[in-house]
């Protein structure tokens, strides 16, 4: 990103940026989403017992790696963990409820959120080793993406993850996100050095971007066996 050059107004000297509309943004509420494959529900206390039962389908705790939190030793110490995530503003927390389980299997966020900015990050994000790489998966992080482009009027929306999160890497490339650069040495997580890469999609991006996740995720893209037919990257 070292030549990258920022859009200017040619009418300015010294160079300034192009004017924007600096109408803050409203706040997400705590409400919920429904898609074709997947359910958003606002974090609640009632959902703890599927999320202990979708713990205990990660039994090395791999799946917490690269959180700020977990895993947890009992469904007594996920539920004290909830009953706290689920009451915040931001991050603003859901339960993710596939159609094919019918169960709660993970939780993601908006968080970061600067109204005045217009800039918003999707984070916090854990899914369950049987909800990863699936459909569901995408169209939760969809539905959230959407909501704060389309029905918030968000200009910019922020993916970040500690740079050594591979699988977090490629899903951000994956739904079009571009890289912006590492912040080395930037935070102490769990005892150690976290480095942090950060991702965008700004609003004029994000047209291109919602057409390509949403082509993804019709029904036509999808066979008999429940495989995509085409595969999801940037531009199509």
């Amino acid at each position: 990103m070292a030549d990258f050059l920022p859009p200017r107004d040619p009418e300015t000297d010294p160079p300034l940026g192009p004017r924007v509309d600096p109408t803050p943004r409203p706040l997400p509420a705590r409400v919920p989403h429904r898609g074709r494959s997947v359910d958003l529900e606002p974090l609640h206390m009632r959902h703890v017992p599927d999320l202990w039962r979708a713990c205990l389908s990660d039994p090395t705790g791999a799946s917490f790696a690269y959180m700020g939190y977990g895993p947890f030793a009992d469904e007594a110490a996920l539920g004290q963990f909830i009953g706290g995530f689920a009451t915040t503003h931001d991050p603003m927390v859901w339960a993710v409820r596939p159609h094919r389980t019918g169960t709660v299997d993970g939780w993601l966020s908006l968080m970061e959120i600067f109204p005045a900015h217009a800039n918003i990050e999707i984070g916090n994000i854990w899914f369950s080793p049987r909800m990863q790489r699936t459909r569901a998966a995408t169209e939760a992080m969809f539905l959230l993406m959407r909501h704060a482009m389309d029905d918030l009027g968000y200009r910019r929306l922020v993916w970040k993850c500690h740079a050594l999160n591979a699988p977090s890497r490629r899903a951000a490339a994956r739904l079009g996100f571009t890289y912006e650069g590492t912040l080395r040495n930037i935070l102490v997580v769990k005892g150690r050095r976290r480095d942090t890469a950060w991702f965008s999609i700004l609003e004029e991006e994000w047209p291109a971007r919602r057409e390509a996740i949403a082509a993804w995720l019709d029904d036509a893209n999808w066979d008999a066996s429940g495989a995509p037919r085409n595969s999801l990257s940037r531009g199509g």
